[in-house]
Parts: structure tokens; sequence; C-alpha cells
């Protein structure tokens, strides 16, 4: 009777799993994200220069006025600079637009460091899109917005305000906790890829832009933003092109200013690639500035000391984040290498970056590998 009993359980066990499992997959599938959602909703007109900026952060990015027409065309009105940086910030393969608003008459001025850092006038406005195209072979495609991140300057102090987008695409509201969001999209291979999103809160902003423990902008200095792009039909160089608008002021064409490589162009050295991806992803926080200061290891473009670099350098504290290796860096040996040990991993603790990811950059990762590999 006990055998038979317990045979019985079991296969109530059994049926019972199967159900909650169909149930999960199908609860799963309507969380997905479906393109018949976007709306096109025409939000009322609101002019920017008109807003009151004692009144940010508002509920709704579209109480700025940043852009004309549908708002999820991302289409700036006049005065809002369209900005790229020569290399980019990993974030789980997200694509990312951004853009630079200054209330008119102010301009911003380019510092005398090796980085060419800004000083940027009392409320100035960064502007920060993430987004997924449906298939990343047509990245003019469908595509859904997940957040707007906003820098904004205000009594010589910056502001850090997330925006999460609706599942309509109609507008983004304000949310201080962040959120996480299932997104999911088809990659230049073909394949479905499905990941759980991170929207970081207002604090967590200041992990990353953080200098003498002031949060401040990553990656609008003159190393970055100092090569041509092309924006609707035209080509230009963005420091001359901010210049010409009258967005810089103290801009000169007999000047060179500094500037590093895109990582993603294969035409440049291998060295150069390698050290621009570091910094864009590393170096905000490995610098002697910032809060990896107190880990020795400095990752910025500009670094020439090897043992800063990391080359034959034991960590400092890193625990048990450095696995079973030694160096952060062994020349010619990038699979003993506490640095790919740490970009390789998703394990808490261990990963590097610590916040901004929930996957590997698989094509970052292999750059790394190869320079180390080859030194």
């Amino acid at each position: 009777m006990r055998k038979k009993s317990l045979l019985k359980t079991l296969f109530y066990s059994l049926i019972l799993f199967s159900i909650l499992e169909c149930t999960s997959k199908e609860k799963e599938h309507i969380e997905l994200w479906d393109a018949s959602l976007i709306s096109d909703i025409d939000l009322p007109y609101k002019n920017i220069n008109e807003i009151d900026l004692n009144e940010i952060p508002f509920d709704n990015l579209s109480d700025y006025g940043f852009f004309q027409g549908l708002i999820r065309n991302l289409d700036p009105v006049e005065g809002v600079l369209l900005y790229e940086p020569a290399s980019s910030l990993f974030t789980d393969y997200a694509f990312k637009s951004r853009f630079i608003w200054l209330p008119k008459g102010n301009s911003i001025t380019i510092q005398n460091d090796v980085e060419g850092t800004f000083d940027f006038p009392d409320n100035t406005i960064l502007i920060k899109n993430f987004y997924y195209p449906v298939d990343f072979s047509q990245p003019e495609g469908i595509r859904r917005i997940l957040e707007t991140r906003l820098l904004v300057k205000q009594r010589g102090t910056w502001e850090a305000y997330p925006y999460i987008w609706k599942d309509d695409q109609s507008d983004a509201q304000y949310k201080v906790a962040g959120a996480e969001i299932k997104v999911h999209w088809k990659d230049y291979n073909g394949d479905q890829v499905m990941i759980n999103y991170l929207v970081p809160n207002k604090n967590q902003c200041k992990s990353c832009h953080n200098i003498h423990e002031q949060l401040v902008p990553i990656g609008v200095k003159a190393k970055y933003l100092n090569h041509t792009i092309v924006h609707k039909e035209e080509s230009e160089n963005q420091l001359l092109k901010w210049a010409i608008s009258g967005k810089l002021s103290n801009y000169s064409k007999e000047k060179r200013y500094p500037s590093m490589v895109n990582y993603q162009d294969t035409s440049q050295p291998l060295e150069l690639r390698a050290r621009a991806y570091l910094d864009i992803n590393c170096a905000h926080c490995h610098r002697a500035e910032a809060p990896g200061s107190t880990s020795g290891l400095f990752l910025t473009y500009e670094e020439m000391d090897p043992m800063k670099l990391g080359i034959l350098k034991t960590p400092v504290a890193a625990g048990f984040g450095a696995g079973s290796f030694k160096f952060d860096i062994v020349p010619g040996k990038s699979d003993q290498s506490i640095l790919t040990y740490r970009m390789g991993t998703n394990l808490v603790g261990a990963a590097m970056p610590e916040l901004g990811r929930v996957s590997v950059h698989q094509e970052g990762l292999e750059l790394i590998k190869k320079w180390i590999d080859e030194m």
C-alpha cells in the first residue's frame, strides 16, 4: 500500500509540475513585448526654451520638449544637438542615441587637460536613450526604447534622472527606483536573444559617474568627440560643429585636441583599440580620481605605466573576484589574466563592470584577449 501511495504521489506531482511549467511558459510568452503595442499618440507641444527649469525633474520625458513629432522617433528640436563618442560603453548590446541641450546664450569651454574635459554652464542637459531594434540586421526598423537617462547641471551640481518608457512607446516616466525589463531581439546571426535588462536607480548612477565623490558626465570630453560624424547627410567634426553653432566657445582650428579611436575600427592598431575599449568601459572607475583608485589599476587611454595598466600587477583587494589567477594581465596569456576573467564572468562580486550589464560582451572580451595574447 505504501508503494502504491508513493507512486500515486509521484504521479500527481509530475502532473502538477507539468502544469506549473506550462503555466510559467505561457506567462513568459505573455510578458514578451509586442511591437503592435506601439501607439501613435501625438503629445501636446512643449517649447524647451520656455520650460521652468526649477521644476526639474518633470514627471514625463515629453514635458521637457526635447523632441518634435512622435516622441518615440527621437527627432530633436532646434538647439538639441546629437553627439556620438568615438567608442561606446557596452550595455547588454543596447543601441544608444545621445543629445545635449544648452540654454540660449550659453556655451561650453574645453579645459586644458589630457582628456579635454568640458566645463558646462548651469542648466545643461545631457540626454541618453537606450533602445533595441527588433531585428539587429535592420537597425532603422522597428525598435523598442527602454530608458532615457538625463544628467542635469543646476547650481554647479549634476543630478541624474532616469526615465522608463511605456510599452506603447508614447512617452517615458520618471522612475527613481529603476526597473528590470524583459527584452528580446533577433541578433545579427538571426538568433533570438532575451535578457532581463536592468535600469539603474537614481542613486546607482553615481557609482560610475563619480570623480572626487561628485557626480559628473562620462562620455562628453574632447577625446571622445574629436572625430567626424554623419548626421542628416552632413559630415563634420563634432567639436567644429559645436563651435560653428556657438555651443563651444574656445575652440581653435590651430590647436590639436586629444582624440581616441573607435575600438570597433579594425583598421586601427590593436593596442589603441584595446586601450579605447578599456577606457570607455572601465576607466570611469579605474582612475586616480574615482572609486576604483584603491585597486591601483588605472585604465585610461592616456595611462603609460605598465604596472598601473595591470601588467604583471597583483590585485590589491579583489578577493574571490580574482578567481585562481595572480596577475591582472599576464603578457601573452589572456587565459591566465584576472582582467579577462572578470570581463568574461557574470558571477556577482567578480563580474566587471559591476553595473550596466547582465551579459558578457563577447566581442569586447575577444579584443582584450587578442591584445594580451599578442603582448
